[in-house]
């Protein structure tokens, strides 16, 4: 059973699927907000205390992605999991790039947005992992300050991807399912498998370069850096 005072933001335009989420949410324990338009939950979230914001990405005015990104230029680092009924991989890469932490296909199980959260807000709840600065190659990553650079320049990373990356470096050169993954990073069972490994590491093979983590066909995910 969640804290019954954990705040959720939920920012969507679809009658039917507001009251859905929101009597499922209130019903785990949990205090809900709704906004329907994508202006009027930037000014929302920036202002509000949310320990969780779930974010459509088909808003009137402003469009999801837009918000995430604006929301993440004026400092506000609360949580967002992003809803879309989009399937293309390069869409969730966008809204994770913008900074987005999660992101999930319409249509959804409740039970797996309901797992989304709860991995979501614990790792809001814990601390950053201690750490040196490390090397690979051309990229360089100081976990403790979370500040990464490639060739010199500023690479930003999500504090999900921090922790993906840290995940895939303290298991170097073994080969990591996506249940492993899933697991151990994103705090939830992985039944069943989901995209959202493969996006995030997609995310950062871009950012950092694609010879760094290798695909291993029908096993997962080997970080060679």
């Amino acid at each position: 059973m969640p804290d019954p005072l954990r705040h959720i933001l939920l920012v969507e335009d679809e009658e039917s699927l507001i009251l859905t989420v929101r009597d499922r949410l209130r019903s785990e324990g949990f205090h809900v907000a709704v906004e329907c338009d994508g202006e009027r939950a930037l000014e929302t979230a920036s202002r509000g205390a949310f320990d969780l914001v779930l974010l459509d990405v088909a808003l009137p005015s402003k469009n999801g992605f837009d918000v995430c990104r604006d929301l993440r230029a004026r400092g506000v680092q609360t949580p967002v999991l992003m809803l879309t009924a989009r399937g293309q991989v390069i869409d969730r890469v966008l809204g994770l790039k913008l900074g987005a932490d999660d992101y999930l296909t319409k249509p959804f199980d409740m039970m797996e947005l309901l797992a989304r959260i709860e991995a979501l807000l614990r790792r809001a709840r814990g601390t950053t992992p201690n750490a040196s600065t490390l090397l690979f190659g051309p990229v360089q990553v100081d976990f403790r300050a979370a500040v990464a650079t490639r060739d010199g320049r500023p690479v930003e990373l999500s504090s999900l991807e921090l922790k993906l990356l840290r995940y895939f470096v303290d298991h170097r050169g073994a080969v990591l399912s996506r249940e492993e993954l899933l697991d151990k990073v994103w705090g939830y069972d992985a039944t069943p498998v989901t995209r959202t490994v493969d996006v995030h590491v997609a995310s950062l093979r871009q950012k950092l370069g694609a010879e760094l983590i290798l695909t291993v066909h029908g096993m997962g995910y080997k970080f060679v850096g």
